[in-house]
């Protein structure tokens, strides 16, 4: 119940004539006590002035972003139209030294009409195993996509994804498809990690669908020679290369984009996804960092990094706000 200023004076004068105790008098007004303690203290501060009514104190946000974040934030958005929310969020924590969540990004890309609406792509199998991988080279998956170049026909792009970072380590375009080409394929991916030149106890397990190319015994004998072992997915079961068929599902989302009309044309832009995919693109399973980072084991230190910047930042924040209360207020 809402008490005018005079009705306020008025029960005052009626507690402090009262023959009875504060208490019981409060109780019998239906009045509370700790309301009618803050009016009676008002009211010897400022007179019957201060019953006054008063306007709601404005709101106050001790990590409100200050305006000059906001404007560098929508900047950095602008120079990078492909990155969510969620990736400018995590490549401003660690480019700027400054931590800002991805609802505030979020939120301020919004008001300035800078949120794009989501490409939708639904996968009906999920792209983790109940029991996953714990380091690098634990398990390859391979697996093989395909694009048509205008005038040459059908190429095949075979890659080798390391399970664990999703860290492509090995990838070539193809005129065919080929247990031939996977021996190929798997002969970069060798080379690219030198597994035959360092003592380890167990050598990656191949993980790969039941396609004719996987199953051949050429290919039977090439892994044996090299000391891997091979898994294959369960038949008409995709989920089980799930990181793999994420990772083409995604590349041709953007590479279908455009025509081809040489296979140097389609290999230059595949490449340069790989490059943003492997060590730009914040993976959101990977707690936000890339692929790059986990497979060359720098995560744990930038994971660190982030919360010392971020207690920095809030810290900062907070004595920013208390000092400018005027400024970061909300009615």
């Amino acid at each position: 119940m809402r008490y005018s200023q005079a009705e306020k004076m008025e029960i005052i004068r009626m507690v402090e004539e009262s023959e009875f105790s504060v208490v019981r008098t409060l109780e019998d007004l239906d009045v509370n006590r700790s309301t009618f303690y803050e009016w009676y203290q008002r009211y010897q501060e400022s007179g019957y002035d201060g019953l006054a009514a008063r306007k709601p104190r404005a709101r106050q946000f001790w990590n409100k972003i200050p305006e000059t974040e906001k404007k560098q934030i929508v900047e950095i958005a602008l120079n990078r139209p492909q990155d969510s929310p969620r990736q400018l969020a995590w490549h401003i924590t660690d480019t700027q030294g400054c931590f800002v969540s991805e609802s505030s990004v979020y939120r301020i890309l919004k008001q300035y009409d800078l949120v794009a609406s989501p490409n939708y792509i639904v996968m009906s199998a999920k792209d983790k195993f109940d029991h996953p991988t714990t380091r690098v080279h634990e398990l390859w998956q391979t697996d093989f996509t395909y694009f048509k170049i205008i005038g040459w026909g059908w190429y095949y792009l075979g890659s080798v994804l390391d399970d664990h970072s999703r860290y492509i380590i090995a990838w070539k375009l193809y005129t065919n498809m080929t247990s031939s080409d996977v021996k190929d394929l798997l002969d970069i991916a060798v080379a690219e990690t030198g597994i035959e030149r360092v003592a380890v106890w167990h050598r990656p397990r191949l993980l790969s669908d039941n396609g004719a190319v996987y199953i051949s015994k050429e290919l039977a004998t090439y892994l044996h020679e090299k000391g891997l072992t091979q898994t294959h997915g369960a038949p008409y079961h995709p989920q089980t290369q799930g990181k793999i068929e994420r990772y083409h599902r995604s590349m041709k989302n953007v590479i279908n984009l455009d025509h081809y009309y040489l296979p140097g044309e389609l290999e230059q832009e595949i490449g340069r996804f790989i490059d943003y995919y492997n060590n730009r693109r914040y993976h959101e399973s990977l707690n936000n960092v890339t692929p790059a980072d986990v497979y060359h084991g720098r995560h744990r230190e930038i994971i660190s990094r982030r919360e010392r910047i971020k207690r920095r930042t809030l810290k900062a924040r907070k004595l920013h706000n208390l000092s400018h209360p005027l400024a970061q207020s909300v009615s």
